[in-house]
């Protein structure tokens, strides 16, 4: 008899729970929800992949992501609400005051592709910045599925200029920057994960799109492991500064190096946090997601937000290639900071890596002049 009640009450338990996850209907007739409130982005996401990004892991899609931090960061725990709510959309709604900050040069490109939807959907601009990063960064094979909480109030005031860090800032002062927003020293490597996927437009004089490894199109981990070749040590300039330049065999390569990543592969606090990224893709995408959930609420109480993470497209599946030496280095290239082993990795085969240059601002790289 007590097992019989036993079954009975967990039948009852599930049926309840089961009723309180029903899902609804979107008025779109297509799709379905666990809440009304992730109707709207369930759209947004069918747009973003159609309109914006060709559901390719494209410079527009790049830049998606760039803006994602470039908003959040603008968050002072010592300079209190004043100085920036975080993820709020204030990037995009003062972008007049904020892109007076040479730290945010280039990021008004990203404004003016998403901006546009604010008219069309009824949601926040802090909403909108984090989603879209959300989606672009799902076309990027090997990429992980980001957390999306929604219902960010729109941002009353713009964020203070200063706060975003910059590439040719002492890597101290980077550190303190993101204290005060928040994060740790590894918090920021794990966010550095993003740059496996980026790349350049205004660092180098007249050069657009130019990547920060050789594989710019792909979620993974040749990033780590690039920076830590020898011959990274040249640093470009300040933003927008026209003698902006790169190392030259990073130039042969079509790439270039930030001197924050180079400063913060080497540094004692995130060396080894750095050095374990290589060639471990299940780490970077789990480091990356974490990051990334942290940073899209920054300045928000999760609790008054909605998971809609469910709107967010599954990402494209990694390319399972391990990390390798671009053809022409070896592991005698490598400058390492951290004392813990490296792995053992292969080298590419024939000439040095040659990266095609998007000068025309091209999206994908098959389309680039070689």
């Amino acid at each position: 008899m007590v097992f019989k009640l036993s079954v009975g009450l967990l039948a009852l338990a599930t049926a309840v729970s089961a009723a309180n996850f029903k899902r609804v209907a979107c008025p779109d007739g297509v799709h379905t929800a666990t809440n009304a409130a992730c109707c709207v982005f369930f759209e947004l996401a069918d747009t973003l992949q159609s309109q914006n990004f060709d559901s390719e892991c494209s410079e527009d899609a790049h830049e998606a992501l760039r803006l994602t931090f470039h908003d959040a960061i603008g968050f002072s725990q010592s300079g209190g609400p004043s100085q920036g709510t975080g993820a709020d959309g204030s990037i995009m709604l003062f972008e007049d005051t904020e892109l007076m900050d040479p730290a945010n040069n280039g990021v008004d490109d990203a404004i003016n592709n998403l901006k546009p939807l604010l008219q069309t959907f009824n949601v926040s601009a802090g909403d909108l910045i984090q989603f879209a990063g959300a989606v672009a960064v799902s076309n990027c094979p090997g990429a992980p599925r980001l957390q999306f909480m929604a219902g960010r109030p729109n941002a009353t005031v713009p964020a203070a200029l200063g706060l975003v860090p910059k590439p040719e800032d002492p890597v101290d002062m980077i550190f303190s920057r993101m204290a005060d927003a928040g994060f740790t020293p590894t918090d920021l490597v794990n966010l550095l994960v993003s740059h496996t996927v980026a790349r350049s437009d205004t660092l180098i004089d007249n050069r657009q799109a130019v990547p920060f490894d050789s594989t710019p199109f792909t979620f993974d981990t040749q990033f780590f492991l690039e920076t830590l070749l020898k011959g990274n040590e040249s640093l470009p300039a300040a933003a927008g500064e026209a003698d902006a330049q790169v190392p030259n065999a990073l130039a042969a390569q079509g790439e270039m190096r930030l001197q924050s990543d180079f400063a913060i592969a080497h540094d004692s606090q995130t060396a080894c946090a750095w050095q374990a990224m290589v060639n471990d893709q299940q780490l970077i995408m789990t480091s990356f997601q974490q990051a990334m959930a942290k940073l899209a609420v920054t300045g928000h109480d999760v609790s008054t937000l909605i998971d809609c993470s469910e709107a967010v497209p599954e990402p494209q599946p990694a390319v399972g290639k391990p990390a390798t030496f671009p053809a022409g280095t070896s592991a005698s290239d490598l400058d390492l900071t951290c004392a813990s082993a490296f792995p053992s990795l292969s080298a590419d085969a024939g000439p040095p890596t040659t990266i095609p240059e998007c000068i025309d601002g091209d999206t994908n790289i098959n389309d680039c002049p070689s």
